[in-house]
């Protein structure tokens, strides 16, 4: 297994240096973040340490306040500190992994490498963030034992939530250095690694930047505007919605700017180079401060009146957005197709401007992908896996091209006049449909063959875990498939995965067939959410209609569904990821056992649309919070009321899987899985592990709630709130529905109350709030707008 990284060191706290910090302190990994000394520092400053540290505590410091957020919750932050490369480079003797991210100059990194040659031991990696500079060049001067121990990390950013993480290795890498960085990238990290070649830009930008500069000068040349680009470059062709000048805005256009230079200026014997050019607009864009969002301007800003405007490339001023109405209306008709390679092909059909704009960008984009395999990586799976992880494309160009159509591909390419490997011929002439074959192999173009693809059998897709020909269990909403292993295998069909009435009955069925027929139960979706909450729509419906008993059947159905899966005979496990909200989090509460994907963001949103929890989600919560005082306490019963209150009647919403657990949305024992690809295997595991030691369901409980008194008290919150003018009106009467659920009614002193009644008081609270034209307008207004309305 090799020897666990447990202590590193970050050298450079910069945007990258911090994020590469913060991410290892998720991970549970200690952290020392270093800077230089600031120059120009006081007499007084030279002998005050917090001064010293001054660039590193301010890298930490943001790192705290990103937002995104960089940290899974703020108390990770006590695993990083600070300090600088004059007064405490000795202590880095016994860390396991040093990550250089300093200036992207070689002569300072070839010096601080010389310094840590002297210090670090025998078993520590040393690494390299850079984007660009040879290691050979880097390694200049350095032992033979260092060379071993020596490769490059490159992490893409926001470090936390980019997947990818490029490996390249020198001449003198150990095989073992690699094996143990691999491991700990994808094990401890959650990265997925593509092992790059020693070249300039590696894998990822080396592609994405070739495809983003092509994209900019043939817009130019097609007289097209930016937001034509954006609106073809985007979801048309399974790119992310940021496209391509958003893109740039984002990662600032300095940055984007500096990659293209680098490749400009090292690629000398590329057949393309010219492409790698820096148009002069863009030039002028960097001198001018029109650096993306950083400086709030860049080929996008805000107007003064909160519209969009667009930075016109021949005069450097900003104007209405506008662009081509041709293509704006075929992009937003390709936009409705769900599937990326549908969309590819009804795209790449047409003969209209998007469709001709779109075969020149991405034809480029795959020929000159196709002529780097073998120069920047091994195989065509690698750069997809790299466009995939780090540009956050639905395909990677083989995909693409596989997604088309091999022949029509090539054919087209040919016709046009462009260059490709005589190995792609020699692909063709073997009989290959295609990069990738039906059963899961690959085409190596230098052998000329399809060869078994390195794939780690736990990221295999849910699609691939399921056993048999067809659903054990099946309706419209949900089904039900054996996973193996003694377990079944719960998942929802409906759109974003939101629960409707199939999807409820799946619940009690699905229990009750894991109860007969298998040892465990897990509640595993696909798609981009886990599941956003009720059907909102059927609610609306049931309401407008006056169907009071249906509602008031409906929510008992849930209830009474995942009362069972709380209390099954055999474990059951959920598997959020994603948006995990309302319905979604009160079905992982039901299931009590949870292993989540890191990138997990829950919370019980109904105030939001004037409703109240509906699932036992405040039941079960409040349950989860008394169970894990001890037997024998005095606990404040109220005071757990109170801080469950707040989190749903203020709508919050943990930003990760780590920070639920501390808002108690998931247990203190719930797993994390840092990579979502390996959710469901992992999650099964858990199932196993918890069916194999002797599971035993919960006992039901009874609360001692607060009463009267308890709602008085929060009746005062929230009379405090609508005085001031946080609250309305309305918000008062659902905040006071949430408190009566919440202190078990409002029938005298503290007093005991069993789940059932708790229940019983969050289904008439839900019916009655339904009833509300106020709580109507809401969630019509959420239909339409998505987003909440406040009135």
């Amino acid at each position: 297994m090799g020897k666990p990284i447990r202590r590193a060191a970050v050298i450079g706290a910069g945007v990258m240096g911090s994020g590469i910090a913060a991410h290892l302190a998720n991970a549970g990994v200690e952290v020392l973040l270093m800077d230089i000394v600031p120059p120009n520092l006081t007499d007084a400053e030279k002998k005050d340490r917090a001064a010293r540290n001054r660039f590193a505590s301010s890298g930490l410091d943001k790192a705290i306040k990103a937002r995104p957020a960089a940290f899974f919750y703020k108390s990770r932050a006590r695993l990083v500190s600070v300090g600088n490369t004059e007064d405490d480079l000795e202590k880095l003797k016994d860390v396991d992994l040093v990550v250089e991210a300093i200036i992207e100059k070689l002569e300072p990194k070839q010096a601080l490498f010389g310094r840590l040659e002297k210090i670090v031991h025998d078993g520590c990696v040393v690494a390299s963030n850079t984007s660009g500079l040879r290691i050979t060049e880097m390694m200049q001067g350095r032992s033979e034992s260092f060379r071993k121990r020596f490769l490059v990390m490159h992490f893409f950013n926001p470090v936390r939530y980019m997947k990818l993480l490029e490996l390249v290795v020198g001449p003198d890498t150990a095989p073992v250095t690699l094996d143990r960085i691999r491991a700990f990238g994808e094990d401890a990290l959650g990265k997925g690694i593509v092992v790059g070649k020693d070249t300039p830009n590696f894998v990822g930008n080396r592609i994405g930047c070739h495809a983003m500069m092509a994209t900019i000068h043939l817009m130019l040349d097609e007289g097209l505007t930016p937001e034509d680009v954006d609106g073809l470059t985007g979801e048309p062709i399974g790119h992310p919605k940021s496209a391509s000048f958003r893109t740039a805005d984002l990662v600032g256009v300095d940055t984007f700017v500096h990659v293209a230079d680098n490749c400009f200026a090292s690629l000398t014997g590329d057949e393309d180079r010219k492409v790698f050019e820096v148009p002069a607009y863009i030039r002028a864009m960097v001198e001018k401060k029109l650096l993306g969002d950083k400086t709030r301007g860049g080929f996008y800003r805000k107007g003064k009146d909160g519209s969009v405007e667009t930075l016109d490339p021949k005069t450097l001023e900003y104007r209405a957005r506008g662009g081509d109405k041709e293509i704006r209306s075929f992009c937003k008709e390709l936009n409705q197709i769900e599937d990326p390679k549908e969309r590819l092909r009804k795209l790449f059909a047409s003969d209209g401007k998007a469709g001709k704009f779109a075969w020149k960008v991405l034809s480029r984009s795959l020929a000159y992908s196709v002529r780097r395999v073998g120069e920047i990586a091994d195989d065509v799976s690698a750069i997809d896996d790299a466009m995939r992880w780090g540009y956050n494309w639905e395909l990677g160009p083989f995909e693409t091209w596989d997604a088309i159509g091999f022949d029509s591909v090539l054919d087209r390419m040919k016709k046009d006049g462009l260059a490709l490997p005589a190995s792609v011929d020699k692909m063709k002439a073997s009989g290959a449909k295609g990069f990738y074959s039906a059963d899961g192999k690959v085409f190596d173009l230098a052998k000329s063959a399809y060869v078994p693809r390195r794939v780690d059998p736990r990221t295999a897709p849910l699609t691939i875990l399921r056993k048999g020909s067809g659903p054990v269990l099946k309706n419209d909403g949900a089904e039900a498939w054996d996973l193996g292993d003694g377990v079944l295998g719960l998942t929802f069909k409906t759109k974003a995965n939101s629960i409707d009435g199939d999807v409820i009955k799946m619940i009690g069925d699905s229990v009750a067939k894991a109860e007969t027929d298998f040892r465990a139960l897990v509640v595993a979706n696909q798609g981009e959410h886990f599941c956003v909450g009720a059907n909102l729509m059927l609610v609306v419906m049931s309401a407008q209609a006056k169907q009071w008993e249906d509602i008031r059947s409906m929510v008992k159905t849930l209830q009474m569904g995942l009362q069972r899966m709380k209390y099954a005979s055999v474990p059951v496990v959920a598997a959020p990821y994603g948006m995990t909200l309302g319905g979604g989090l009160e079905v992982t509460l039901g299931a009590g056992n949870v292993q989540a994907a890191a990138e997990t963001y829950a919370g019980l949103v109904e105030v939001g649309v004037g409703l109240v929890p509906g699932g036992g989600g405040t039941m079960n919560l409040l349950w989860r919070a008394i169970d894990a005082q001890p037997e024998g306490a005095t606990v404040d019963t109220y005071g757990l009321v109170t801080q469950i209150f707040k989190n749903v009647a203020m709508v919050r919403v943990a930003t990760s899987a780590e920070e639920a657990k501390v808002f108690g949305y998931f247990g203190k024992d719930a797993g994390i899985s840092f990579d979502r690809a390996r959710l469901v295997y992992e999650a099964k595991a858990k199932a196993i592990g918890l069916a194999t030691a002797g599971w035993h369901p919960p006992a039901p409980k009874a609360f001692v709630l607060p009463g009267e008194s308890g709602m008085a008290t929060i009746q005062m919150m929230v009379s405090t709130l609508v005085d001031a003018g946080q609250a309305s009106a309305h918000d008062a009467k659902i905040a006071t529905k949430l408190g009566e659920i919440l202190c078990g009614g409002v029938s005298g002193a503290a007093h005991e109350v069993t789940e059932d009644e708790m229940l019983e008081l969050e289904r008439e609270a839900f019916v009655s709030l339904c009833g509300e034209p106020k709580t109507q307008e809401r969630m019509q207004y959420m239909l339409l707008n998505n987003k909440p309305l406040r009135n």
